[in-house]
């Protein structure tokens, strides 16, 4: 063959043009996959435990972490295998089944019935995509012993996990999250471990509580608010970006959840639902339902203020401050409500009923304080819904409740306090899960607050600016002595702030 024929020399250039596009385009092939392998980057939420059902979800995702700050989610179906972990309990195993969607951001939900009281249930998850299994996250879970049992309860409160302040968003606007007393905004998180989320989730889980209960402000449409969440997609990213943190995956693998939001996830700081701007009051809902497991996807019925009997000796309420509010604006006086004519017949029908001997009522808002004077959308606040608290304080009194182990658990303020209130009436405040998210309260007799005259008493208040969390202890009751129920406020690393016992 010659190398100097001109055929020849056309027919080796050829041959090089084809094997250079050939190891050009052969990595593509070999790299690509025929589909994208499904995970669970948010792991498993279990929600709304009861004696005998809870409700479970997993969100399909294509990643375990954030992709441009958002984690893709992906269909699928997930398998949920529910077991008794003790050998001793009657109940057998459950297996259900639910498809992960788009028009539910790809979150799988069942709801387990026929679950026997105060057991621990372990929940093993497969993922079902295109002829493939994959192993999906794992749970655990402690049913409620019930109005039958007498037992042991701990559960932790929690409010106002500012993801933005958290990891030091440079977005935020610094001089529109002044403090009060117009301290600069609290230096975001510096620790090694950041990528791991809030250390007070980890402080949490140590103590191995029975359940977590997040108050409201769980995620913050509104911060950064240059630009804030207006869309729905990025609302869910404003709850992909929370739950995909790893403390928050092994907390929840682990403790059941009781959820409410407040103003921050829903609208915007201090909403209502009056104003043509985004997210509208029905987004905000959708959100609301779609992200937390309240129930089946299916239930027009479910109902986002509830009661729980967790035990012989204690029930809680969960009151809804955001769906059937008044507008803010509004004057003060008997038709102007928080909570709507509805709820507030369920609330007091339901208080009446009950023979815990110890009844917590959860509320997103605080409704003794004292709060911050220029506020105008809580029950504390002059010229906001103060009537409606005032009368229902005197029903609690007309009734006896006030005197027999009522007390107010609320989140959305910043800080831990402990308050008693001139009728009566005591309230716990968790304060801010984040230590970069708190700030020191308004004490009775500021003229800046809404106790002017100092007629609250403020039994406990932070003195140094802190997150943390409120961890409730009910202790079973013997012959010789009854169920005590303690409040004990810790910080983010653990350190015991104050503790009452009653």
């Amino acid at each position: 063959m010659n190398p100097n024929n001109p055929g020849f020399l056309f027919r080796a250039f050829i041959l090089s043009v084809l094997t250079c596009t050939i190891l050009l385009i052969a990595p593509l092939y070999v790299c690509a996959e025929p589909s994208i392998k499904p995970t669970a980057g948010q792991g498993v939420l279990v929600g709304e435990v009861t004696e005998s059902a809870a409700v479970i979800q997993v969100r399909l995702t294509t990643s375990r972490h954030l992709i441009e700050g958002d984690l893709p989610g992906t269909d699928g179906v997930v398998k949920f295998v529910i077991t008794p972990i003790s050998k001793q309990a009657k109940s057998q195993t459950i297996e259900l089944e639910a498809s992960a969607k788009p028009e539910h951001d790809f979150i799988a939900r069942v709801v387990v019935k026929n679950l026997l009281p105060n057991q621990r249930y372990s929940c093993k998850t497969t993922i079902l995509k295109n002829d493939q299994t994959y192993c999906g996250p794992t749970a655990e879970f402690k049913t409620l012993p019930g109005a039958k049992n007498e037992a042991r309860v701990s559960f932790v409160v929690v409010t106002g996990m500012n993801y933005a302040k958290f990891h030091g968003d440079n977005r935020i606007d610094k001089k529109q999250h002044l403090l009060e007393n117009n301290t600069k905004l609290p230096r975001a998180y510096q620790g090694a471990d950041k990528a791991l989320g809030y250390p007070a989730l980890e402080t949490i889980l140590s103590h191995s509580p029975d359940f977590f209960i997040g108050t409201g402000d769980n995620i913050y449409y509104d911060t950064p608010d240059k630009p804030r969440a207006k869309t729905i997609v990025e609302l869910r990213k404003k709850w992909h970006e929370q739950f995909v943190q790893p403390r928050y995956r092994h907390l929840f693998a682990k403790t059941p959840t009781y959820w409410m939001v407040d103003d921050h996830d829903y609208r915007i700081d201090d909403c209502d639902n009056t104003g043509d701007y985004k997210p509208s009051p029905q987004a905000g809902k959708r959100l609301m339902l779609e992200q937390l497991p309240y129930g089946a996807y299916d239930d027009n019925e479910v109902k986002t203020y509830r009661t729980h009997r967790i035990s012989k000796d204690l029930q809680l309420w969960f009151v809804e401050n955001r769906l059937y509010r008044s507008p803010n604006k509004m004057k003060d006086g008997p038709e102007k409500t928080i909570w709507g004519k509805e709820q507030k017949q369920w609330l007091k029908k339901t208080l009446l009923q009950s023979d815990a001997k110890f009844k917590l009522l959860i509320s997103p808002t605080p409704m003794v304080g004292p709060d911050d004077l220029r506020k105008t959308d809580n029950h504390t606040n002059f010229g906001g819904f103060r009537h409606e608290r005032d009368e229902f304080f005197a029903w609690l009194n007309e009734t006896g409740l006030a005197k027999n182990n009522f007390y107010i658990v609320c989140g959305d303020r910043h800080w831990q306090y402990h308050a008693l209130h001139p009728a009566g009436i005591e309230e716990f405040s968790c304060g801010a899960l984040v230590d970069a998210n708190s700030r020191l309260g308004r004490k009775p007799g500021d003229p800046k607050s809404t106790d002017p005259q100092g007629l609250i008493k403020q039994i406990y208040t932070q003195k140094k600016r802190s997150g943390g969390f409120l961890e409730i202890h009910i202790t079973r009751s013997t012959k010789q002595t009854p169920a005590k129920i303690a409040f004990v406020f810790f910080d983010e690393q653990g350190k015991e702030l104050y503790a009452f016992q009653k």
